[in-house]
């Protein structure tokens, strides 16, 4: 029996090189590798060469349903194989995590045995397509375990504690390259939920009465539907103002910050917009704001404008969503883009903005060729 002290994975970090061993030092590097702590989480992690260098890695929510769990191991496991081809080598082992949250009261150790077949699921999954597990952990509350290893003395039944956050080798090293953790993946998706009562009841009323006005417009004669499209880019162009002058702050509480953002924003607004960029012209023009000064008062202003997005008019939030997503992704920031795009998706699944951009995002493109296509278009205009 291979212990786990016995190998090793490198994973580099900016300028330097972090080895990780056994199963400790693997939960305590998720959230550093995802840029996020996951909740009701599977991930997946390829290993490539001898030294188990980390590769490519597939993140999709636990179906609640086990009935469900041997098509989604199935599916997880091509699109590992899959997605590390296409990046440019197939992987030659992976690492699985299963992390999920007691509920109120419960134990850390139930959700671990609950989650056991599932484990075992994905280990037979990938082993069909010659990618043996190396790990296999559940990261349940603040402990973890390991589903491959055996041995009471490393890996003990009632789990592992979690190193305390920021004191790990990893967590200094990963400080030192600059990457920083956003929080749990549920605090992300928080950002871009719709707002509560009574705001929501306000904006509804607001959606109403603007739909009534602008979806006639919107769908009738072609000067109607120009005049809408100048009026709600003149609209943007007020609304960044407005996001300008009243930065965001450089504390962590995210929730405070977007707060603000929503005071920004009425009702009226808000639901002329939301409603303007449902024309793909409109949007694709709103995109532009994607770079320099202009990109993060944008990022705040569609993250405000999808909380707005309620009740019957839910799935209009895709817009913004992936507005939000493509700033996150222009601005460098690959997790936020990918919650904010999976939002959409999850919105509207044949929203074709979306799409191309979770796509070019997961096969590690650069943003620039279509930053370089925006810059060019918007030159052409004012010339």
């Amino acid at each position: 029996m291979t212990r786990h002290s016995d190998t090793a994975q490198e994973l580099t970090l900016a300028d330097g090189r972090v080895t990780l061993r056994g199963p400790a030092d693997l939960a305590d590097a998720l959230p550093y590798l995802l840029g996020y702590h996951p909740d009701d989480s599977i991930v997946l992690i390829g290993l490539h060469g001898t030294r188990g260098r980390l590769g490519g890695r597939i993140r999709t929510g636990i179906p609640e349903d086990p009935d469900r769990w041997p098509e989604a191991a199935e599916q997880l496991a091509a699109c590992l194989v899959e997605g590390s081809k296409a990046r440019g080598g197939r992987p030659d082992a992976a690492v699985v995590y299963l992390c999920q949250s007691p509920s109120d009261g419960g134990r850390a150790e139930t959700v671990m045995e609950r989650l056991r077949p599932l484990a075992q699921l994905l280990r037979t999954a990938c082993g069909a397509l010659d990618v043996p597990v190396f790990e296999a952990l559940c990261l349940s509350g603040t402990r973890y375990w390991s589903y491959t290893c055996p041995e009471a003395e490393c890996c003990p039944g009632e789990g592992s504690e979690l190193p305390r956050a920021g004191t790990s080798p990893m967590a200094a090293a990963a400080a030192y390259a600059g990457i920083r953790v956003q929080g749990s993946l549920g605090d992300m998706r928080r950002r871009l939920a719709p707002v509560g009562e009574p705001a929501a009841t306000r904006q509804l009323r607001a959606l109403d009465q603007a739909a009534a006005s602008l979806m006639p417009r919107m769908l009738g004669a072609e000067a109607d539907c120009a005049a809408v499209h100048a009026e709600t880019l003149e609209l943007v162009e007020r609304l960044m103002g407005r996001f300008r002058r009243a930065p965001a702050s450089r504390g962590t509480d995210e929730a405070a910050d977007d707060a603000r953002d929503d005071a920004l924003l009425t009702s009226e607004d808000a639901a002329r917009l939301v409603l303007g960029l449902q024309d793909r012209e409109t949007r694709d023009r709103a995109a532009e704001w994607m770079e320099g000064a202009e990109a993060p008062p944008a990022l705040r202003l569609w993250r405000a404008l999808a909380r707005r997005c309620v009740h019957a008019y839910a799935g209009h939030a895709a817009a913004p969503l992936t507005l939000a997503g493509w700033v996150s992704w222009s601005l460098g920031d690959d997790t936020g883009a990918r919650v904010a795009l999976s939002q959409a998706l999850e919105t509207d699944s044949e929203y074709v903005f979306a799409n191309l951009l979770y796509q070019a995002l997961n096969e590690g493109i650069s943003p620039e060729p279509l930053r370089r296509c925006m810059r060019q278009q918007r030159a052409a205009r004012r010339l």
